[in-house]
Formats: structure tokens, sequence, C-alpha cells
């Protein structure tokens, strides 16, 4: 089943009294439980259509259907609160809250969001600090952390309330090698294990290694749509 559909989306941005194309008819599917990625140059559209999809912006044509729903549609406090039911973010700066600990952090959405009670936002941290290996740094600050535990924390903070799809926006363009593996390969098994839907824009080869799908944007425009390596044999073009 498709859990992302994007038909015939535009997305163009007024500059003064000049038009800016950034997207141009997009027409992806994604489906659930799928590790897919975004790639292409800088300036290509990778984030715009990501931001689409996250219900972060409106496409100025077309429309982006997530979980069923036409997300095109929605005002801004219903969008607000369609992300907070249904997806989750990763972010190549993290997004902490330095006055926050990291158990604070994560434990967030669920208090802006969900409005969980006390014992199943305690219970919820716990399970998703510990799926991350990250429960011995719960009480620390995040200056206190590494990069690769911020990441961590990210992870956990974007797993927390069990969303449908998580988004992750060039979520390794701050760790070194040997820690933008570890985070990859984290969220490579919280797929497996949770059956979480992850879209990546990304430029790092070792997520598009690990991407079931690839789709290639160039210029505002999907030019490719092919399985990855991990993903076997090509699926079709654009």
């Amino acid at each position: 089943m498709d859990l992302v559909s994007v038909e015939g989306a535009g997305k163009t941005y007024r500059l003064g009294e000049v038009e800016i194309a950034a997207l141009w008819d997009i027409n992806l599917s994604v489906k659930e439980g799928a590790f897919a990625c975004l790639v292409g140059p800088s300036g290509s559209g990778k984030t715009t259509l990501l931001n689409l999809i996250g219900c972060l912006d409106q496409p100025s044509s077309g429309r982006v259907l997530v979980t069923g729903q036409d997300t095109s549609r929605l005002g801004r406090r219903e969008a607000a609160i369609f992300r907070g039911q249904n997806l989750g973010f990763v972010f190549q700066g993290f997004n902490l809250l330095p006055v926050l600990t990291v158990y604070e952090n994560v434990e967030y959405p669920l208090l802006m969001v969900k409005r969980l009670p006390k014992v199943q936002r305690s219970e919820a941290v716990a399970r998703v600090l510990e799926a991350v290996g990250i429960s011995d740094q719960r009480d620390k600050y995040p200056d206190q952390l590494s990069g690769g535990q911020r990441q961590r924390v990210a992870v956990a903070r974007a797993l927390v309330g069990s969303p449908a799809l998580v988004l992750a926006d060039e979520p390794t363009a701050n760790l070194d090698h040997a820690t933008a593996g570890m985070v990859i390969a984290l969220m490579r098994q919280m797929r497996d294990q949770l059956g979480t839907t992850f879209i990546f824009s990304t430029h790092d080869p070792r997520i598009v290694e690990q991407a079931e799908t690839l789709f290639t944007l160039s210029d505002g425009r999907l030019v490719d749509t092919k399985a990855g390596l991990a993903g076997g044999q090509e699926v079709g073009h654009a």
C-alpha cells in the first residue's frame, strides 16, 4: 500500500515580482515500510519536496497524499496536528532544545502534541531510548553529548510518537564517517523492527547504498526512479 503519493505537484516561490519554480509536475509514490531517498545536486528540489511531503509547505499545483490524507488541503493548524500525529523529523542540525535533558527532548512531542498521561509518556520515552542505545545518557544535556549521540536523541524523538513516516533531511551531514555509519544502521534497524517508513534527502552515498528506492531530481524535476543497491532491480523511470 502507498503511504505517500505525490500527484503532479509543483512549487513556485515569488521573489519580488519574479516567480521561481522549485518543483515541476512531480509524480511519485512510496510504499509503507520503505527506506527511500531523494537524491540530486544542491538546488535540485530535494528539500522542497521533502517539505511538501512533511506538510511543512504546500504545493502550488497538484496534490500530496500521506496516509490517504490530501495534505494539500490542510490549513496551518490542521497541518500541525497532522504532523504531530503521523510524522517524525530528523534534521542535520539535530534541533535539540539545549535547556532540556535527553529524556525531556524526547518527551517533548508527547507533551506538546499528543498530550499523553505521564505514565504513558515515561514508558514510550524509555522504550525508544533503549531502542537507540542511549538510555544511559537520559539525564544529560545536548552540549554534554557527542554529535552521534545527539543524532541518536533526534532519531528517538522522531520515533517516540510511533509515526507512520519519518522524514530525514541530510541527517548525516554534520557527522564524521564512523558516526554517520552507525546512525544510518540505527535508522535501518528501526525500520526493520518497527516498520516505520523513512524518506531521506541526502548526498551521502552510505544512505544511498541502504536505500531500496531512489528518486533522482534535477532542476526541480523528477528525472529517474529506480531501485537502490539494497532494493534489487530497477522499478521504473519518471
